[in-house]
């Protein structure tokens, strides 16, 4: 997904601004990086905090644990109930992805996994859209309720009116239903493609 979305963000400064040849090869580095695999955690990662693994391995009565589930869109948390210390521990070095934390009543384990899904929350009620503000947003609900899950990035409006027939504009400002994540994904890739230019990559373009 990240390489995917880089090269939509290459495609896009080439077309706008027609840049030479020679910056192709940063790019090229740019995405080889993006693309190469990162080390696995060491068994010494597993928890967020070094105060988690100490507070189980001094722990000998079963603690609370609740599940908390983050998705691309959307979290869950579920309550795992009491669990003995050192199941889990065993717990987090059977999935060294998750971390843990403990929460603000110093009594209870949150095991954090990320997944890359829509929360069940999500696939009912997202909509992709356009805030008043000319953002591309992420809407729970249709967008005429404004109720803004995430923010994405300013659109460039002039130059996506320009661009993309009237239909799709329409469909735009009603708000693009997504209800999985191959949906989720290709709507964000194909509109990143009208994102408005920060400040930081104009200066850089003019420095040239």
């Amino acid at each position: 997904m990240m390489w995917f979305s880089l090269w939509k963000q290459v495609k896009k400064k080439i077309r706008r601004n027609r840049r030479p040849l020679w910056t192709l090869g940063g790019f090229a580095i740019m995405l080889a990086i993006a693309a190469a695999p990162q080390p696995a955690c060491a068994e010494t990662d597993l928890y967020e905090t070094p105060s988690i693994g100490s507070y189980l391995q001094d722990r000998n009565a079963p603690v609370q644990v609740k599940l908390h589930r983050i998705y691309v869109c959307g979290e869950e948390t579920e309550p795992l109930g009491l669990m003995k210390p050192e199941t889990i521990i065993q717990l987090l070095r059977q999935h060294p992805e998750w971390s843990a934390s403990l929460e603000e009543d110093g009594r209870t384990v949150r095991v954090m996994q990320q997944i890359d899904d829509l929360s069940s929350e999500c696939k009912s009620n997202a909509y992709f859209g356009m805030d008043r503000n000319g953002n591309f947003s992420l809407f729970n609900g249709e967008p005429s309720n404004e109720k803004v899950m995430r923010t994405f990035f300013q659109l460039d409006v002039r130059f996506m009116e320009s661009s993309l027939p009237q239909d799709q504009l329409d469909q735009l400002s009603q708000g693009i239903r997504v209800s999985d994540i191959d949906e989720y994904n290709s709507v964000l890739s194909t509109y990143s493609d009208y994102a408005m230019e920060t400040e930081d990559a104009a200066s850089q373009k003019h420095s040239y």
